[in-house]
């Protein structure tokens, strides 16, 4: 049996992909069928840490732009990541996945706060780690606490989960005809403005060599298929 290609990895899922079709709140068959992709790559010994965003609940750049401070916009953000990493750690738990949830705001009874060091030690111990509450600051996005996370527990690639099958230089959904890239480097991305994550999110890879792969979590089995090191979705890291 062929092994996994990573031994750990940091999954970033947007919000969204809990919505499941109706693009909004928490879609309970959705979120399961995200939980069984997980199992599958911890069946095979991969250890997996999340980053999780909020935009099914609340979008902080939206609100902001429609008057609200901007700060304010971004604390109900992180607390809708962390409504997010509760309902993942429930469809984990269902799937039989020993599970931690840790945030970076502090929330009390409802998780361990966020230590990179905590973390590798669950990982270790095969439990799954859902980092919720971004950076803990105004101003960053979850991408930006993706790739910070990803670092603090010295993951080895980041798996950047979309609705689409990779990074295109146009919209695909809105878009006839719009090229889908197989690789692309750091500074590609930052020089063609490419929506792969934010510019602060790539900078922090570039630093330090930690490559992307943007993929479609909507498709069953795909994260299996990435872990394995099967060539689909985009990857971003220096060409060589």
């Amino acid at each position: 049996m062929r092994k996994p290609k990573f031994k750990r990895v940091l999954l970033k899922l947007s919000g969204e992909a809990l919505a499941g079709k109706g693009g909004y709140g928490i879609d309970r068959k959705a979120t399961m069928n995200i939980a069984k992709q997980i199992k599958e790559i911890r069946d095979l010994g991969v250890e997996v840490a999340i980053v999780i965003g909020g935009g099914n609940i609340f979008r902080a750049t939206a609100v902001s732009a429609q008057g609200m401070e901007r700060t304010s916009a971004d604390y109900i953000g992180m607390l809708a990541t962390l409504i997010n990493g509760l309902a993942l750690q429930d469809a984990l738990d269902n799937h039989g996945l020993r599970c931690r949830l840790q945030s970076a705001i502090e929330a009390g009874k409802l998780a361990e706060p966020c230590m990179g060091q905590r973390a590798v030690n669950h990982l270790k111990k095969g439990r799954v780690v859902i980092f919720a509450g971004g950076t803990g600051n105004p101003y960053f996005t979850t991408d930006t606490a993706a790739s910070l996370r990803a670092m603090e527990i010295q993951a080895e690639v980041i798996l950047k989960a979309t609705k689409v099958d990779g990074v295109y230089d146009s919209d695909p959904l809105k878009t006839k005809g719009a090229r889908r890239f197989d690789r692309l480097s750091y500074l590609d991305v930052l020089s063609k403005n490419l929506k792969v994550m934010d510019a602060t999110a790539i900078s922090l890879c570039r630093d330090n060599n930690l490559p992307i792969i943007v993929f479609n979590i909507m498709t069953k089995g795909n994260v299996k298929k990435v872990v394995m090191g099967e060539k689909i979705g985009t990857i971003v890291e220096d060409k060589k």
